[in-house]
């Protein structure tokens, strides 16, 4: 597998193409009504390539004056996984045309929440790939 190819084309402009940024206030939006009411704001990055798995990470970042609790961190991954505005397989989708006759992605899951910083969160979601 290409995994050199493959990193140079998940950039970080391309990952801010597939989650920009206003889809962390459309998702408070949705959910308390108020995009003002999140603690935190939602980004796409690139962690790495193991085998045949890509992994992905949402990373949740502390809003200013909000409190990022693990309590309120914990359960996300299954939130995530089924809500339409994160839209977890069209991310999924959308990194399989970025890699185009590089690899396709296969399954995917989102992993346990992480803890990286107190004022950072991750999800990471796995991606198995395939040779094209």
């Amino acid at each position: 597998m290409k995994t050199d190819i493959i990193s140079t084309r998940l950039t970080q402009e391309a990952l801010a193409q597939i989650f920009p940024k206003e889809r962390s206030n459309e998702f408070f939006e949705a959910l308390f009504g108020d995009a003002s009411e999140g603690a935190y704001d939602i980004e796409l990055a690139y962690r790495g390539i193991k085998d045949k798995t890509l992994t992905m990470d949402l990373l949740l970042h502390e809003r200013p004056n909000c409190c990022l609790a693990c309590n309120l961190t914990q359960g996300l991954p299954q939130v995530f996984s089924r809500h339409p505005i994160i839209n977890v397989a069209g991310i999924v989708r959308e990194i399989d045309t970025l890699l185009g006759d590089v690899a396709s992605c296969g399954e995917w899951k989102l992993g346990h929440t992480e803890q990286q910083q107190r004022n950072m969160h991750v999800i990471p979601l796995h991606i198995t790939l395939t040779a094209v």
